[in-house]
């Protein structure tokens, strides 16, 4: 397993290459979508490095990711992803531990949506210690599929 590495806005491609992946190959884990995102400027990819984003990488190409910001005082990570032939590897554990350390350090409790549909993300989010609220909204407008908040318990 390989130490996540805070990106900055000058990984602005780095991100781009990732999130497009993630959203290509699990389009029902996220709040956007590939259509979406697909033609956003550099503009948008160095704004979202503003906030943390950690990535694990193999050489130069980013295999796994999260990202964190804050609302109404809480932590809430976003966008984990792993490449689908590096899982299993301990990458989201390591994600989750520098979030959830940022978060300690700034004194915000952490929270995280997880699709209902997805008892492989569950369990992961699960075993790290996030507990189930049973409060569920669409993944996105007009989609009947639900995500769940689920915080550290």
């Amino acid at each position: 397993m390989s130490t996540p590495r805070r990106l900055t806005p000058d990984d602005w491609a780095v991100l781009r290459d990732i999130r497009l992946r993630a959203l290509a190959d699990s389009p029902d884990a996220f709040g956007s979508t590939i259509e979406r995102e697909r033609d956003f400027p550099e503009k948008e990819w160095r704004r979202r490095l503003v906030r943390p984003v950690y990535a694990v990488l193999d050489g130069e190409r980013a295999v796994a990711m999260a990202g964190a910001f804050t609302d109404d005082g809480r932590t809430q990570v976003w966008g984990m992803w792993t490449d689908p032939a590096h899982r299993g590897r301990g990458h989201a554990h390591a994600l989750l531990d520098a979030l959830v350390a940022r978060a300690v350090a700034d004194g915000t409790p952490v929270s995280l949506h997880v699709n209902v549909a997805n008892p492989v993300a569950r369990a992961v989010y699960e075993r790290y210690g996030f507990v189930a609220t049973g409060k569920l909204e669409p993944l996105r407008p007009g989609s009947d599929q639900r995500i769940e908040l689920m915080q550290i318990g």
